[in-house]
């Protein structure tokens, strides 16, 4: 027999996965032990938990796929073809109506553009700023870890400056993650005025905020600068506009729960994490129930009250948010789970959730 973890690594389908099939009885192991519950699979479920994996990959409901293995060991693979064939007659019929979706959008973001040739304008005059060292320097440190770095996806590669009258917002995300943080500024009383600063400028603006007194910033064109005492770091922003994250992060009020954040990073980095066989990383799967608590639970299973995140991602959102206490809100398994600071409103980081099962 096998362990649980010979079958994964052998059929391509992680450790959370068998166990998700093994309760939904569609590839359960020959043998349970009755005291640890560790889970034995016989050398012939090895095919099965392949042909498994693919049928997975492929996109295949649960009912068929359970359907499937019932008759893949039998003489008679008619039901099996005749699966297989309607599943892939269902993907060419979704990918030929999303083809034409498609289409369709692509037209009206062509007219959109007609519409509208110049979506991305600069500052028609230089805007200053003044605003404290320490202020901006936590504003960056807070969204720094969001920011994307996928090179298709440009318009995510920085943090993005949203100057509205005396607050000045940074913002990053990557999609999968979001943070938002806010100084107050002064020195700007002209309309909303946006710039998308590349990480590495960013990078170096930080650099520069090491003491207490205020910094100028500029927005001049495509080019912003930051001058700190007699020491200057300058660069064009990004060429691209930012989505609107106001957009994104006024979500319904939902369960939440104070944590101690150095025990909670604790019962993060030495609790159980999952697997998720669509993406290589470690998934930790948290419990936050009406009464206030929250917990690091042991399965993967789903429930009302729970939700799977990127553990790493949720760590890095612990450190960015830089407080003792913190605030974790949680509206439902399919929404982002938002981690506050119970003093400040304006800052905060929202991380998708990981779907475990079909």
């Amino acid at each position: 027999m096998r362990s649980i973890g010979e079958t994964a690594h052998a059929s391509g389908l992680g450790v959370s996965a068998l166990r998700f099939y093994d309760r939904a009885g569609v590839l359960v192991p020959v043998r349970v032990d009755p005291v640890t519950g560790y889970r034995w699979y016989g050398r012939e479920q090895l095919e099965e938990a392949r042909v498994l994996a693919r049928l997975r990959r492929a996109g295949m409901p649960l009912a068929d796929i359970r359907l499937v293995l019932a008759a893949w060991s039998g003489a008679d693979t008619g039901l099996v073809r005749t699966l297989l064939e309607a599943h892939l007659r269902r993907l060419r019929t979704g990918l030929s109506e999303a083809r034409g979706e498609f289409s369709a959008l692509r037209a009206l973001l062509d007219q959109r553009e007609n519409d509208m040739p110049a979506l991305h304008t600069a500052p028609t005059a230089p805007v200053h700023l003044s605003v404290p060292a320490p202020a901006l320097a936590a504003a960056l440190d807070a969204v720094r870890f969001a920011a994307g770095t996928d090179p298709e996806l440009p318009m995510l590669g920085g943090i993005l400056l949203d100057v509205d009258g005396d607050a000045l917002h940074t913002v990053a995300t990557d999609r999968y993650r979001m943070a938002v943080s806010r100084a107050s500024v002064t020195g700007h009383d002209g309309p909303r005025v946006q710039a998308v600063v590349p990480t590495p400028l960013a990078d170096a603006m930080r650099a520069l905020l090491g003491g207490d007194e205020p910094v100028h910033l500029e927005l001049d064109g495509d080019r912003v600068t930051l001058e700190a005492g007699d020491r200057q770091v300058a660069g064009r922003r990004l060429g691209h506009d930012f989505p609107d994250y106001r957009r994104l992060v006024h979500l319904p009020a939902g369960r939440r729960a104070v944590v101690d954040a150095p025990a909670f990073r604790a019962a993060l980095e030495t609790g159980p994490v999952h697997e998720h066989d669509d993406s290589t990383a470690e998934l930790s799967v948290l419990e936050v129930p009406e009464d206030g608590t929250v917990t690091v639970c042991g399965t993967a299973e789903t429930g009302p009250d729970r939700i799977a995140v990127n553990r790493e991602f949720l760590l890095q959102a612990l450190t960015a948010a830089a407080h003792d206490d913190l605030v974790l809100e949680s509206t439902s398994s399919t929404a982002p789970l938002a981690i506050r600071r119970p003093d400040d409103e304006h800052t905060f980081s929202l991380l998708m959730p990981v779907r475990l099962e079909d």
